[in-house]
């Protein structure tokens, strides 16, 4: 089966973000609004299609990475419909946790995405969450765009949380986007690129509707314009010059330089609105495909030949020989076990056998999965810069690099920090003992960051995580998922 969209129009993106700060309400909105979904699902009535575990809707936060595909038309070109479906990019989203007991999962996304969008609260701006997911991006080099969310609640300001991501993140960012009124009067917002206002109509906002920007609003806009376009211009001695003489710099230079200070790191362009009152996704869907890298924007990976110890680089080609890093093993109650895995060059195929350079040992590929959070759809092939899932790898675990076995490479692994807490843990009958040693096997196999000892002394399970609420979830999960009775305590 032949590619059918072309390496530079797919985007590998996470998002990132504070607990509560509206990560899986912002990914709902683009799953309903690129078609993928024919209905919001809201967080707080445990609806979100991304947070499917059981536990995800009870606390109405996100516990683990879900990864999903959908197809978007940049706005500006959908208006042509002549020339929509040639514009039409694939986005592979991967929705990630906030809370930091999960910071694992925020780990291994980053490492195998090209680009992430970070949401800040309107009310609280950088919170301490944000930092840490901020850092791990600058760790992997990942280039970002902002979206400040929740303009509509009360307090909100984009000022503040603006010079927040300023003072607190860096000072490399800036604002394409104003809000057009706060708090209860958020109607829209405005693009200062086009200058233009964007609105956003019909039940659920999926009309949006371009105007003029209101008088009162003039002035403001025109100020924040300046400085855009003065920061802009900083990154490149053309528009630099033309700025300095006073000359007009047009729409498609100011976004051909952001584009490209975007993936260099050196510029982090900054949208607003509010996701759960339907304003602002679209045009941060088309600040997505505009700003943020395709695979062959980014230098090639590189990787250790396991045999001569030299450094090795794998082109984003899909004729390059194959190479790809399993990022997360899932458990799918209805196919079994899952590997999540980036592939960076070659193309994967259905029925191939590949080798794990890690373990040196060969896999064979059966079936190969897209997946849309927990439900899936079958594919023969993934091209470079896909993400997918193949089912029943048995000798794979997280961060091991799967290859073309006549071209071997080992990719850098992820790095997961240590546990911090323990507890122990003991089945209730003798008829959980056996499932509940199988059950933890498998739980270390999905979480890095999950440990399990033995302690020697006193004959005691122990096992480890990052926090209460990590462990009390694994605890739960035990019982629903693999229907282990146990008891947990503080070890002796």
């Amino acid at each position: 089966m032949a590619r059918q969209y072309p390496i530079e129009r797919i985007r590998d993106i996470g998002i990132i973000a504070h607990i509560d700060a509206g990560k899986t309400t912002v990914t709902e909105r683009v799953l309903f609004y690129t078609g993928v979904s024919h209905k919001i699902g809201e967080v707080h009535y445990g609806q979100a299609i991304m947070d499917w575990m059981a536990q995800e809707k009870e606390r109405g936060i996100t516990i683990t990475s879900a990864a999903t595909t959908c197809f978007w038309t940049p706005f500006r070109f959908g208006k042509d419909q002549s020339q929509g479906k040639e514009k039409e990019v694939i986005i592979n989203i991967i929705d990630t946790p906030g809370h930091v007991d999960f910071t694992a999962e925020v780990e291994r996304s980053l490492r195998v995405l090209d680009g992430g969008v970070v949401v800040f609260d309107g009310v609280a701006g950088v919170e301490p969450q944000s930092e840490t997911v901020w850092h791990q991006a600058d760790k992997y080099k990942v280039p970002r765009i902002c979206f400040i969310n929740k303009l509509d609640r009360t307090g909100a300001s984009f000022e503040k949380s603006f010079q927040s991501i300023l003072t607190k993140l860096t000072p490399n960012v800036v604002a394409i986007q104003i809000p057009i009124g706060e708090e209860e009067k958020h109607q829209g917002v405005i693009n200062l690129i086009e200058m233009k206002t964007l609105k956003f109509l019909g039940d659920l906002g999926q009309e949006v509707k371009e105007e003029e920007i209101p008088e009162e609003l003039k002035d403001e806009a025109q100020k924040m314009r300046n400085k855009m376009v003065e920061k802009i211009a900083e990154q490149d001695e053309k528009l630099t010059e033309k700025f300095l003489n006073g000359e007009e710099v047009s729409q498609d230079e100011l976004r051909t330089v952001l584009r490209k200070a975007t993936i260099a790191n050196t510029l982090i362009p900054v949208f607003c609105g509010s996701a759960l009152k339907n304003k602002g996704i679209q045009p941060l869907l088309d600040a997505i495909i505009d700003y943020l890298p395709s695979p062959i924007d980014l230098p090639p990976i590189k990787g250790t030949n396991p045999q001569t110890g030299k450094e090795e680089e794998r082109e984003s080609k899909d004729d390059a020989p194959f190479a790809a890093l399993a990022f997360k093993i899932a458990t799918d109650p209805f196919v079994g076990s899952l590997t999540y895995f980036r592939v960076y060059s070659g193309t994967l195929s259905r029925g191939s056998y590949v080798l794990n350079t890690t373990t040196q040992k060969k896999e064979r590929i059966g079936r190969i999965l897209r997946m849309h959070a927990n439900s899936r759809e079958e594919v023969e092939d993934i091209y470079a810069g896909g993400i997918g899932a193949v089912v029943g790898l048995k000798e794979t675990t997280t961060g091991d690099t799967l290859c073309d076995e006549n071209h071997p490479i080992i990719l850098e692994k992820i790095t997961f920090p240590e546990p911090v807490i323990s507890i122990k843990i003991e089945p209730k009958t003798k008829n959980d003992q056996e499932k509940m040693a199988l059950s933890l096997r498998q739980l270390m196999m999905e979480d890095p960051t999950f440990k399990v000892k033995s302690d020697q002394e006193t004959g005691e399970t122990i096992i480890s995580g990052m926090g209460e609420l990590h462990l009390e979830i694994l605890v739960d999960r035990m019982l629903r998922e693999f229907n282990v009775g146990a008891s947990i305590g503080r070890p002796r």
